[in-house]
């Protein structure tokens, strides 16, 4: 199953160097020579030699501190000779430029360290937010009887792609028991209550009698660990051993999507529940409705990444006109299928993360 950001599980493989990156490499030599021929061309009355000092700036942005320290000293090189064949290197106008290049490359040796220093800082924060996003999110299998199931994590942020969103799908013996959810806020704090919601779950899957018990397990649990951020957006759903029905609970999260021959309806209760971390808001009991699970069916959760995507102008991606892309291929193949449209659609990166499920009984 891809992981997080839709990256495989396993190692990436290797990928030749970007253009963009030879481009960087090459500039600076590229910058040297044009400066070179120009004052070369241009004679020693124009003053082009400071201009040199560009090839070491330049390295700076993309080389490592010696690299921008030998091509500093190259073309520290080069304007001596330039200097001598205009005939100004005993002038105070060819002293400046040597002296300017050689100020350029050392700021931009201690520039290039300090851009080093903060690229290996942000590459351990990538590694530790992937690895407690892994932790968080565990893997889901392919099949967990009586349903096939797939997942995708899409990140909005490619920094940092520890989010808010979560999920979970536990057998319990007698059947499965999942929960899709949204945390208010982003990073680290709505990472936390992340946590605490799945880990409540994780317990009151195995214990609780029907979703309404797991979801107040979960209340307590943000109540008595004081979640950061204050509340969940989730819903929760129960299979049963046949797969022949499905028990959602909405908590003010977006309906499940029941796709049936290509045609998607909404599975929600008639009244929507309060989000968890809220129910003291409200007396009521949560709703739970029952959808019939035939051969073939398949049903999508999701969060708000996909639902409250928009285009240019606005609009929301028309989620429930998607059956076609959800009924088609395997689920795994459906979910890149929904993916790609999406992103298709807004024509840029998601600006919130999203989480989408597929479970589908198989006509078998």
């Amino acid at each position: 199953m891809p992981g997080v950001g839709q990256t495989a599980a396993g190692g990436v493989p290797a990928t030749p160097p970007e253009p963009h990156n030879l481009f960087l490499a090459a500039l600076p030599f590229a910058v040297v020579i044009a400066v070179a021929v120009i004052d070369v061309l241009a004679g020693p009355g124009v003053g082009f030699l400071p201009v040199l000092s560009l090839g070491p700036a330049l390295a700076a942005v993309s080389r490592r501190p010696v690299p921008t320290a030998l091509i500093g000293t190259l073309t520290l090189g080069l304007g001596v000779l330039l200097a001598w064949y205009d005939g100004i290197a005993d002038s105070r106008r060819g002293v400046i430029a040597l002296i300017t290049i050689v100020g350029v490359t050392v700021a931009g040796v201690l520039a290039s360290a300090g851009r080093q220093r903060r690229e290996r800082e942000l590459a351990n924060f990538r590694a530790i937010a992937e690895a407690a996003q892994q932790i968080l999110l565990r893997p889901v299998p392919r099949r967990i009887p009586p349903v096939d199931i797939a997942v995708r994590y899409v990140s909005a942020a490619a920094s940092a792609r520890i989010g808010g969103d979560l999920y979970e799908v536990i057998s319990t013996g007698g059947g499965v028991r999942l929960i899709v959810g949204d945390v208010l806020g982003k990073g680290l704090p709505a990472a936390g209550t992340a946590a605490v919601v799945l880990g409540a779950f994780r317990e009151a899957a195995y214990e609780a009698l029907d979703l309404a018990g797991i979801a107040a397990r979960i209340e307590t649990s943000l109540q008595h660990q004081e979640a950061e951020e204050e509340f969940v957006t989730a819903v929760l759903a129960q299979i049963d051993a046949d797969g022949s029905r499905v028990e959602v609970l909405s908590c003010g999260h977006p309906p499940p999507l029941l796709v049936r021959d290509g045609a998607i309806t909404l599975a929600e209760p008639p009244e929507a529940g309060l989000p968890l971390g809220l129910a003291s808001l409200s007396s009521a009991d949560r709703k739970v409705c029952t959808v019939p699970f035939e051969a073939g069916d398949r049903l999508l959760f999701y969060t708000d990444g996909i639902s409250e995507a928009r285009d240019r102008h606005g609009i929301f991606y028309p989620l429930a006109q998607a059956g076609g892309l959800l009924g088609a291929g395997d689920l795994g193949s459906a979910l890149d299928a929904l993916i790609h449209d999406v992103l298709g659609y807004v024509g840029h990166a998601l600006l919130d993360d999203a989480a989408i499920l597929l479970i589908g009984r198989g006509s078998g």
